[in-house]
């Protein structure tokens, strides 16, 4: 590497509620000299940031342009509607759009569940964002429905959630440009993919390259010190003739002894 050149690093995008810390953990423990940095965009915000170049893969929401960007799916979210405490929701355990119909449901902005039609009764007016529209169902205005992550991130004291059985999920992804797939990006999706630290799939294609030239290396060297002296047969060649000769025993290893053992015979 030259002075002018800046050392290798990897920068990852991820939107409100996805937590990448575990695997930033396993990334900075195998690979401590590659420092990881991280950004965190607006659910509408993943595409913009990968075409421009400024990350290098991003932790999004499906769907994604399939025709820039490859993406992985990770897991897919629960869906929970956000009321205060002491709403009748908060009797039962899980609910069902159809317990919402006479609710008025808040459907912000930045919605990442990309509704058909929304359940409920409309607000008036949208909230601009998930952190209003909770704001929103605190002072009694509605209820929200939204992944569990961002019930959880945007967590008071005093609403509560309950899982909303036929609603549509949030399903998450690890996603990168498509023309833009680097030997770094092979190591995180390695690391998602919960791949050893020996696997050769999440390796730079030159050290790659590199083992298997030095594998082949090695099996030569031993191929060449196994080869047998001209004149001097094998303990694999006696083994296999004795087999041979004791054609009646259906034991190899016996058939072996006996060719052993009619040797004597001939003193």
């Amino acid at each position: 590497m030259t002075g002018s050149e800046d050392p290798p690093a990897f920068r990852l995008a991820y939107v409100p509620g996805v937590m990448p810390d575990k695997w930033v953990r396993i990334w900075n423990e195998r690979l401590p000299d590659v420092p990881l940095s991280l950004t965190q965009v607006p659910p509408d915000g993943t595409d913009r940031i990968l075409r421009d170049g400024g990350a290098d893969a991003g932790l999004v929401r499906l769907p994604v342009d399939r025709a820039v960007f490859s993406a992985i799916p990770l897991y897919t979210e629960t869906t929970v509607v956000v009321v205060p405490k002491d709403h009748l929701v908060t009797a039962a355990d899980e609910v069902t759009l159809a317990d919402l119909a006479d609710e008025i449901v808040l459907h912000p902005l930045d919605d990442v569940l990309g509704w058909e039609t929304p359940p409920g009764r409309p607000a008036l007016e949208r909230p601009a964002t998930t952190a209003d529209a909770v704001e929103l169902v605190a002072a009694g205005i509605g209820v929200l429905v939204v992944p569990l992550s961002l019930a959880r991130l945007h967590h008071r004291k005093d609403l509560a959630h309950r899982p909303v059985t036929d609603a549509p999920g949030s399903g998450v992804a690890l996603s990168w440009r498509e023309d833009a797939h680097t030997d770094l990006v092979e190591e995180f999706i390695g690391v998602v993919r919960g791949r050893t630290v020996n696997s050769t799939r999440g390796r730079p294609r030159a050290e790659q390259a590199t083992d298997r030239k030095g594998g082949r290396g090695r099996a030569d060297g031993d191929a060449a010190r196994r080869k047998p002296t001209p004149g001097k047969s094998s303990g694999g060649a006696r083994r296999g003739s004795g087999t041979a000769r004791g054609a009646g025993n259906t034991r190899g290893a016996g058939g072996s002894r006996s060719g052993r053992r009619g040797r004597p015979g001939h003193r």
